[in-house]
């Protein structure tokens, strides 16, 4: 994720700090001042957010080392303002894995939670519930008290919180996927509703809320009926089989020539038959305002990428393809490069298909 920071690298998973974060430790801290005019309440504040934000980091890795156990990679894990996210490297399809995933993360909160009660009885740190706010109370009851409420949000059951996915799980037992998470992602829209519409008369914080689910159920749903369009269907039935390739040694006055008679953007690099990089749009403007036209591909191409074969379903590569900061994949045989597969080519495949289908569903026999 752009504009984060490297902080760690736990259990073989890189823990990232987005920038925004520190906006949230800098509001922190003057808000405390503002409130208290004390360096020691602006520190407690502080420590409060941080102590907060490792639950959260705990959470993500539950799901990242339960993903583990099912062979499922995690990219990464990125601390936001407003929570963690953990790239999975995909979520698992077998409902009862999904369901374990899912309850992974809430399940690391309440054992927390269950850790810190005898440290609070034990310090006699027990204050009334309603005398306790986000910022006053007993430090470790504030943090057992929101460790349970993290717990009960993220098993609200509507996308992208877990409780969303524990019921596609649930659902996926009983009926096909695909309809799982339509049905999952419309119960989610409809608590989204509910909430728009409490919020409206109580909190105009359950506002945001309810369109954050809103937004997270439709985005899930169009995810996997993007994957369900795409599920069976070779590369070689969506490549570009007609497109241009750069050497390293050509000069990048050759590649803009090129970007402006066809329409071709990124450029596979090839050198002995072999695809050694890919030049990227992003990558050859950047370059031409250092060094200008007479600067070679080989100093602007991007040599991190990732290639297909030409007999992989559609669907797997669409979501590396999603996982990565790259929009063009070589399609290669044997090792030889004989196709492209780009994100604007993909979006087009799907539209055809759609058409299609609904030329069948009309009882036209399509002739392509």
């Amino acid at each position: 994720m752009k504009w984060s920071w490297k902080i760690a690298r736990i259990a073989g998973i890189d823990v990232y700090i987005h920038t925004t974060f520190l906006l949230l430790i800098g509001w922190i801290g003057f808000s405390y001042w503002i409130a208290e005019r004390s360096l020691s309440a602006v520190f407690n504040g502080i420590l409060f957010v941080l102590a907060l934000f490792v639950c959260v980091v705990l959470h993500e890795f539950g799901h990242a080392l339960t993903a583990r156990r099912y062979g499922i990679t995690t990219r990464d894990i990125t601390l936001l303002p407003i929570g963690g996210v953990a790239r999975l490297e995909r979520m698992p399809e077998d409902p009862r894995q999904e369901l374990w995933v899912s309850l992974a993360g809430p399940a690391v909160n309440i054992v927390i939670a269950l850790f810190l009660l005898p440290v609070v009885l034990l310090t006699n740190s027990l204050a009334p519930l309603n005398t306790l706010t986000v910022n006053g109370g007993p430090f470790f009851e504030r943090l057992l008290l929101i460790n349970l409420t993290l717990a009960a949000f993220n098993l609200i059951p509507a996308f992208p919180m877990d409780g969303g996915r524990v019921l596609r799980a649930l659902l996926a037992s009983r009926m096909e996927y695909t309809r799982a998470t339509q049905t999952a992602a419309s119960i989610g829209q409809g608590l989204a509703f509910l909430i728009g519409f409490i919020g409206l008369f109580t909190n105009p914080f359950l506002v945001f809320v309810a369109l954050f689910v809103w937004i997270g159920a439709a985005q899930e749903n169009s995810l996997v009926q993007f994957k369900s369009a795409l599920g069976g269907i070779p590369v070689s039935r969506a490549m570009l089989t007609e497109f241009h390739t750069l050497s390293p040694y050509d000069r990048l006055s050759t590649a803009v020539e090129r970007v402006l008679s066809g329409w071709q953007q990124d450029f596979p690099v090839v050198q002995d038959g072999q695809v050694v990089g890919i030049l990227t749009r992003q990558g050859l403007l950047a370059m031409l305002s250092k060094e200008g036209g007479t600067a070679n591909v080989l100093s602007a191409m991007q040599r991190d990428f990732f290639s297909a074969s030409y007999s992989e379903m559609l669907d797997q590569v669409a979501q590396r393809m999603q996982g990565s900061t790259l929009h063009t994949v070589p399609v290669l045989r044997d090792g030889q490069l004989i196709g492209l597969l780009t994100m604007d080519n993909l979006g087009e495949f799907m539209m055809i298909q759609a058409a299609l289908r609904e030329a069948r569903a009309r009882g036209i026999t399509p002739t392509l």
